[in-house]
């Protein structure tokens, strides 16, 4: 017997209308949280796209590929053809259980298809059907994340001063968008709790983009000025974010944002005259003469080697790190705790909060269609009859 408790949503109930990334990673924190998390993926095209989306070091038939696996632990999956009738009435009898839908359709095919907020709550008032757009429902075109970081600033923002614009390495604007659509979900979770019923939460990927521009977007606001490419560097903060080379080739970044903090670098580093300078005496100085202070900066430190660099640094209390590489983010302390492992895979956790109780173990990446027969008789209780009637009409293939 243990008197830990359960996971904080064990018991909530699923469905994963989506695909890509925003909607399949905001599944997956409701999974790491202990919900029941079914994943509805399109036969026709092999299951989610990013099935298909591996590594030129990958197997061709690697199922699951790395991408499909950074969103997708702790899902049962199973393939519905939804053009069929047969197809969509299994979704209605799983919304009908459900406390929670996700979905991601194309402009105008949820609609369509009869798998909308609309059509989903008239079966179930109390469902939660938390929708990804790419623009919000005036406008229906296709999002891609590429896209909405040049359309939301992102890319113009991002690179080197004399460069191009540069996308995020990382899906940024699908994060982002997961990050508010979690929000909403739990939101509408309390809300429900009080008695108010379900709801419709939408969230679009731009909206999502353009309110998470933080001081960019007020220096344009209240300051008056359009945000430049900047490479690491700050615009209202210098030294913060430069990175700085070292004789033994470690890259260092600082993140100097007190008067104090700017003292105590100085004397790490064998400089106080820079600190006594009027051109670097406090940071409105120091942001007019950035250039010049990042080059002196930039001599000094290519005089120092990394152990040298961080002794001086950690005992003058001065705000630094070193430029990891993915191998190197995953040899820091403490990163093993983020790590999911199952099925001969490793993932992480999209959950990182401590004190609140998470599943303890998720299980691997589901194949397409894995759980399918389990879901249908299992969850929905359809019998054998009911099972070879939906294969007849097309709408689901016994795995």
């Amino acid at each position: 017997m243990t008197n830990e408790p359960a996971p904080a949503l064990a018991g909530l109930r699923v469905i994963e209308l989506a695909s890509i990334l925003a909607g399949p990673i905001t599944g997956q924190f409701l999974a790491e949280l202990g919900a029941d998390v079914i994943k509805v993926e399109n036969p026709a095209t092999g299951g989610d796209p990013t099935r298909s989306w591996r590594l030129a070091s990958e197997a061709e038939d690697a199922d699951p590929c790395a991408y499909f696996s950074c969103a997708n632990w702790g899902k049962r999956s199973i393939a519905l053809n939804v053009a069929t009738p047969s197809g969509r009435q299994v979704i209605h009898d799983l919304a009908r259980r459900a406390d929670v839908v996700i979905a991601s359709y194309k402009p105008g095919d949820a609609a369509r298809l009869g798998l909308d907020a609309e059509a989903l709550r008239a079966v179930n008032p109390a469902l939660i059907y938390a929708e990804i757009s790419a623009y919000g429902d005036a406008d229906p075109r296709p999002g891609f994340d590429a896209i909405i970081q040049a359309e939301a600033g992102f890319t113009h923002l991002n690179g080197e001063a004399d460069g191009p614009p540069v996308k995020m390495p990382v899906a940024l604007m699908d994060l982002l968008a997961a990050h508010q659509l979690k929000e909403g979900i739990l939101l509408a979770l309390l809300a429900r709790l009080g008695g108010n019923g379900g709801r419709h939460v939408r969230v679009s990927l731009l909206d999502a983009g353009i309110a998470s521009l933080a001081n960019q977007a007020s220096n344009y606001l209240v300051g008056g000025v359009v945000p430049r490419r900047m490479g690491s560097e700050h615009p209202n903060i210098v030294p913060y974010g430069a990175v700085y080379r070292l004789r033994d080739g470690r890259e260092l970044v600082l993140a100097v944002g007190t008067e104090r903090q700017w003292q105590r670098l100085t004397e790490a580093v064998g400089r106080p005259d820079l600190s006594a300078h009027a051109d670097y005496a406090h940071n409105a100085a120091r942001v007019r003469n950035r250039q010049a202070l990042h080059e002196t900066l930039a001599r000094t430190f290519a005089d120092l080697d990394a152990a040298t660099a961080r002794s001086r640094l950690e005992a003058g209390g001065v705000p630094f790190g070193f430029v990891n590489d993915m191998a190197d983010v995953f040899r820091q302390q403490g990163a093993g705790r983020l790590l999911l492992d199952g099925g001969g895979l490793r993932g992480v956790r999209s959950f990182v909060a401590s004190g609140i109780t998470t599943a303890s173990a998720l299980s691997p990446p589901p194949r397409c269609n894995a759980h399918g027969r389990e879901i249908l008789t299992g969850q929905l209780g359809y019998d054998q009859a009911r099972l070879q009637t939906l294969a007849s009409e097309g709408a689901w293939t016994p795995g």
